[in-house]
């Protein structure tokens, strides 16, 4: 048998029977092909057309067949593969009292019985001490799914690796399988530590007693091997991990033949139902134009789904009773076992890389091609260079050479490794944002910046010190008397040039700025808020509709099972093709709720439309009011801040003289007025005429002097 083929691989096991039907049941000699044969009707007056004979080709039949004959050809080249890193999954399905438990466990009558999962074991356990090349860890889990409730069959024993307490749930990995949560993993080391796992796990199962078997499985039992493999080798990072699923499925029950009453019937109609949804999962597997997969249906099928359809080694073992009383349930079970073989898998090797072993090959491998660096540096002269993480004394170096190279002092930068290229890069980024933040924007309850250099520039001018002066003319403070005082409303954007002119208050220029100027911009802002409150209000409407959408789905979904409930435990009828015939009352409702699930698809796509547009709304209300501050910002600062000699000097740079701060906007002019004033001392003193004194104008605050002498 091949177990990387894309095929899983069904096998039929008989139970022994003194009565068995060789007349309805035929094996052919090639020991894979079945044939049924079902007695007609024969009624008087009544003409039956329905198929009387069946032929089933599987992958083996295994009639009369000892466990150790069921385990070479069931189990034995998946048990080797799981040792290699391949997932595999072997399970028991077929009717009640068909030999499930006997052929997956065994009996503890003789050692001969065995079943298949203490063989596993045997054989896992003798591999590992032949393998030496590698290490093995070994882990067991032992799940019971009762009435659609997981549990823990090893709860009970200390030493496991997940905390106990807490209901169990089946989740999704992030690699695409499937695990329990909560399920506890049990470390063996050796076949007799397994067994008694075993053994524990059996006696905490759940048993019932029926007409057809004494010590029937009132529950689906998954039995899991988890293995590891690493090499010894330390350099080698990779190790594989793999999954040995061992699966007794409780058998299929006709009430009319078990006669189950009670709970025993309650369990029966749990089993049934979970067996239904297998094989409704099976069928959509085998039509490759299905796309959805109902594996969410019950707890059963979403543990086995990397088992059915996925990354794993699938083999079934059907097993049938070969009386003629059973023929019905016999057909049954081959029909699952026909559609269970159209089913494929991708079983493929779970390699993993080990974190702590990789960081280690990293390691040694950067300081491998250091060393090589480092002689390559020698042989072309280059001693000294290091290429190490840069320290604090080196990034210092770089960003002052880039400031140099920036300045016009520095021709170019030295390069000696790449940390210096990215550092190079790094502080040529920090550069750019310290100039970006120049023209950052100020929000409107910012306050307004204290001018100390005006300040200082009208304590030192003496009052009035306007008009004509004594060989010149002279510029500076007014009096208060002489001093006329610009409204917002009629300057319409003048300077205040005058220092001692208080600039108004930034709410009363911010309602005088849209009135005016900014009146487009906030026509624009109040349209936007509009249509983000409509679509707001739409967005809040639709979702009340959804809810209660959602609330009387959830209020039908509930009438509907409780109508289904009833029906399976009253009996149900069936068509001629064997579909079951739906009630009026449970038929409305399942057209109702289609309806409903409809209208709710489509209201959640209006919502989620409506919600984009409100974000996009909110987006552009957001910017109009950035634009709005910004100009407003811009403006007032123009107009009411900065003198008509700092805005001049402003305009030739990049940024828009508004939007740079007030105080560095006034030291920058200081800085160059005082250069300028230097400049003119030297022509001064190299003319050496001290009798005529030229001094440049200074700008100080918001005032200017010059004084000039005839020549």
């Amino acid at each position: 048998m091949n177990v990387n083929s894309n095929e899983v691989k069904v096998y039929v096991r008989t139970r022994p029977t003194a009565c068995f039907a060789q007349d309805l049941i035929e094996y052919l000699p090639d020991k894979q092909t079945v044939n049924v044969h079902q007695r007609r009707c024969s009624r008087r007056g009544v003409v039956n057309n329905q198929t009387s004979s069946w032929s089933f080709r599987l992958n083996g039949v295994l009639h009369s067949a000892s466990q150790e004959e069921v385990y070479e050809h069931v189990a034995h080249t998946v048990v080797l593969s799981a040792l290699q890193g391949y997932n595999g999954t072997i399970m028991c399905f077929g009717q009640t009292g068909a030999g499930k438990t006997y052929t997956i466990t065994g009996a503890t009558e003789a050692y001969r019985q065995r079943g298949i999962i203490p063989r596993a074991l045997q054989e896992v356990f003798r591999e590992v001490e032949h393998r030496v090349g590698h290490t093995f860890s070994l882990h067991l889990s032992y799940l019971e799914i009762y009435n659609e409730t997981l549990l823990d069959l090893l709860a009970s024993i200390k030493g496991s690796q997940e905390p106990q307490g807490g209901p169990l749930t089946v989740v999704e990995e992030p690699g695409g399988g499937v695990l329990v949560k909560g399920l506890s993993l049990h470390p063996v080391h050796s076949e007799e530590e397994a067994l008694n796992l075993l053994f524990e796990g059996e006696m905490n199962r759940i048993i019932g007693e029926h007409a057809l078997n004494k010590n029937s499985s009132r529950s689906h039992c998954i039995f899991t091997i988890h293995i590891e493999s690493r090499s010894r080798t330390l350099s080698n990072a990779t190790y594989v991990t793999s999954k040995l699923n061992l699966v007794d499925l409780a058998g299929s029950e006709r009430l009319s033949k078990t006669g189950s009453e009670g709970q025993v019937q309650r369990e029966a109609m749990y089993i049934n139902r979970s067996l239904s949804f297998l094989e409704q999962a099976i069928m959509a597997l085998a039509d490759r134009r299905r796309e959805h997969v109902p594996f969410r249906q019950s707890k059963l099928t979403h543990a086995l789904r990397d088992s059915l359809g996925g990354n794993c080694n699938t083999v079934l073992v059907a097993n049938i009773y070969g009386e003629a009383a059973h023929i019905e349930e016999t057909l049954s079970t081959l029909r699952f076992a026909a559609r269970m073989k159209c089913v494929r898998t991708e079983p493929s090797v779970n390699e993993h890389m080990d974190p702590a072993l990789q960081v280690h090959r990293l390691k040694k491998e950067i300081q491998q091609l250091k060393q090589e660096l480092s002689i390559q540096d020698t042989l072309a002269n280059r001693a000294g260079v290091s290429y190490e993480k840069l320290s604090e004394s080196q990034v210092a170096e770089v960003r002052s050479q880039v400031q140099r190279y920036l300045a016009g002092t520095l021709d170019e930068i030295t390069i000696v490794n790449a940390r210096q290229i990215q550092e190079v890069f790094a502080q040529f980024k920090k550069i750019v944002q310290e100039q970006e933040q120049l023209g950052q924007k100020h929000t409107l309850v910012e306050k307004v910046h204290s001018m100390s250099s005006s300040s200082a520039a009208k304590a030192r001018e003496p009052e009035g010190a306007v008009g004509e002066l004594e060989g010149g003319f002279g510029l500076g403070v007014a009096a208060p008397s002489q001093r006329h005082t610009p409204s917002p409303s009629r300057s319409k954007g003048k300077k205040a040039k005058d220092s001692s002119s208080t600039p108004p208050s930034k709410m009363e220029a911010f309602e005088h700025f849209k009135a005016e100027r900014g009146s487009e911009l906030k026509r624009i802002l109040k349209a936007n808020k509009a249509v983000l409150l409509e679509r707001s209000a739409q967005l809040h409407k639709l979702t009340d509709a959804i809810n209660a959408t959602k609330r009387d789905i959830d209020k039908v979904g509930s009438e509907l099972e409780h109508l289904r409930a009833k029906r399976q435990s009253q009996g149900q009828f069936v068509s001629a093709e064997g579909e079951p015939v739906l009630e009026e009352a449970e038929l409305a409702l399942v057209l109702s709720l289609r309806e409903m699930k409809d209208n709710y698809r489509q209201a959640h796509d209006e919502l989620l439309a409506t919600r984009a547009e409100v974000r996009y709304c909110q987006h552009l209300v957001a910017q109009c009011r950035v634009r709005l501050l910004t100009e407003f910002e811009s403006w007032y600062n123009e107009s009411f801040l900065l003198p008509d000699e700092v805005l001049s000097i402003l305009r030739e740079g990049p940024i828009r003289p508004g939007l740079v701060p007030v105080d560095k906007a006034l030291a920058l002019v200081s800085k160059t007025a005082t250069r300028i004033s230097q400049q003119d001392n030297k022509k001064v003193r190299r003319r050496s005429t001290p009798t005529c004194c030229l001094t440049a104008p200074v700008l100080c605050g918001f005032t200017m002097h010059r004084t000039g002498h005839s020549r």
